[in-house]
């Protein structure tokens, strides 16, 4: 079963750590060994796994990206947003997780994150879990 959740972000830049809802939707799913598939069906948004216990890391992390595609910039794409649309590429568009004993496979100091970066917007992110053998 596919599962939809809605964001609502708040910034033009921002990562949103989302791993509670993730982590709620593999334990309502029962499935005990399987991976999580979470994905974002936009092109200026993405997910990525990164810390999620020092929330300087999250800003480092945007302000890097903002130094490496400026939004403003030599860009002819016409809607103006084409340095969201880098950034997205840059990021990725899923992440899949490995799921035990019906849960999540972290390292101890990793997140799931939403990256916006054409916000504020309201956006979703699909996610999946698949039981393996």
């Amino acid at each position: 079963m596919l599962n939809r959740l809605s964001i609502k972000t708040r910034s033009r830049s921002e990562l949103m750590d989302i791993t509670p809802l993730v982590r709620d939707i593999v334990h309502k799913s029962k499935i005990e060994n399987g991976l999580c598939y979470v994905f974002v069906p936009h092109t200026t948004a993405g997910i990525t796994i990164n810390e999620n216990a020092d929330p300087s890391v999250r800003q480092d992390i945007l302000t890097e990206l903002d130094k490496m595609v400026p939004w403003q910039g030599d860009y002819t794409h016409m809607e103006g947003n084409a340095a969201a649309h880098i950034k997205a590429s840059l990021v990725g568009s899923s992440e899949t997780i490995p799921v035990e004993k019906g849960d999540l496979v972290l390292g101890t100091w990793q997140g799931v994150f939403f990256a916006e970066f054409d916000g504020p917007r309201r956006r979703e992110v699909w996610i999946k879990v698949t039981k393996t053998l």
